[in-house]
């Protein structure tokens, strides 16, 4: 039998087959695939081929293969340096949510997972959640980031799932396709799911005042059938996003507006740092290009962790010595 994995908690797996009858499987033996050292091999959106046995009175799967991934989301684990986390597979779009302070999402991290998604041929939008909830100067900030993602191509979403502002733009974009939601723990990812399918009732916690951080809801990534012909998956509160084997010679083609550029820097393999002639070096000169991206660049291209900047406005050419 052939199905896709709807849930996984790590030794079991919710799988719906072909038929639309749900089945609990489980993995015999270790799985390895091509070359990716992984601590879930199997992942919500993979499709597996598995077979049914016997268990006293009741049918457990058993997967057998894992079917040939059209793209996946992959982060560095958490607890373990050198092994990575595939977070969904088989995804039409990404939906990242970002809120300015409740909890904060810098610019780090959505370049970080912007330049994976980009890497791993996932489309990205970009959703302003809480957008009833901010003051002048967040509104501000808001406009600010929306100018620096739409100008490279990103679409971008302002958005109140309590309000339930644009939310029917959301769910026009994810007809026939099947869509993962990410962010933060506290961005509101499950009560904008809740806005777009009332019916799944999916629960949801308050913000900590003491550390403005949400309190992790989701466990495990879930995928879950829609009413109007689309499936989500809901994913955890991600807290960083750590990226994962990134030739640094390709980095800038994951950033569109350098790999726009490129072909007019005077050498092939530009880093654009101290080359001369560097055409991406020149355009942020010229405030073409944003400096919070470029220093995003630097921070992946030299294998520095994520850090809590969220823009800038005044370079420090002592950051780039």
């Amino acid at each position: 039998m052939t199905g896709i994995v709807y849930k996984s908690t790590g030794s079991w797996y919710h799988i719906k087959s072909e038929d639309g009858a749900f089945y609990q499987c489980r993995i015999k033996g270790k799985f390895r695939i091509k070359g990716i050292k992984s601590t879930n091999p199997i992942a919500v959106g993979d499709k597996v081929v598995f077979d049914l046995e016997k268990k006293g009175d009741e049918e457990i799967g058993v997967i057998k293969t894992i079917l040939d991934r059209e793209n996946f989301i992959v982060r560095k684990s958490v607890n373990l340096s050198k092994q990575t986390h595939i977070i969904a597979a088989n995804v039409d779009q990404v939906f990242l949510l970002i809120t300015i302070n409740n909890p904060p999402t810098f610019t780090a991290f959505i370049d970080r997972f912007l330049v994976t998604s980009r890497a791993y041929r996932v489309d990205t939008v970009l959703v302003f959640n809480k957008i009833d909830s901010y003051e002048i100067e967040e509104r501000a900030e808001i406009l600010y980031l929306k100018d620096i993602y739409e100008a490279i191509g990103y679409t971008c979403i302002e958005v109140s799932a309590t309000q339930n502002k644009n939310v029917d733009i959301i769910k026009e974009m994810m007809l026939d396709k099947t869509s993962m939601f990410v962010g933060h723990s506290g961005v509101g990812k499950t009560t904008l799911v809740n806005a777009i399918e009332p019916s799944l009732d999916l629960k949801t916690k308050a913000i900590s005042d003491q550390h403005k951080q949400g309190q992790h809801t989701t466990t495990f990534a879930e995928m879950f059938d829609l009413s109007f012909d689309a499936r989500i998956i809901d994913t955890p509160g991600i807290k960083g996003f750590g990226v994962v084997d990134m030739d640094k010679y390709e980095l800038g083609d994951y950033f569109p507006e350098f790999f726009e550029l490129k072909q007019h820097c005077k050498f092939n393999d530009c880093l654009h740092l101290k080359e001369p002639q560097c055409a991406v070096k020149e355009a942020l000169e010229d405030e073409e290009i944003s400096w919070s991206r470029y220093r995003s660049y630097l921070q992946i291209l030299e294998g520095e962790e994520e850090t809590e900047h969220y823009r800038t406005d005044v370079w420090n050419e002592d950051d780039n010595e």
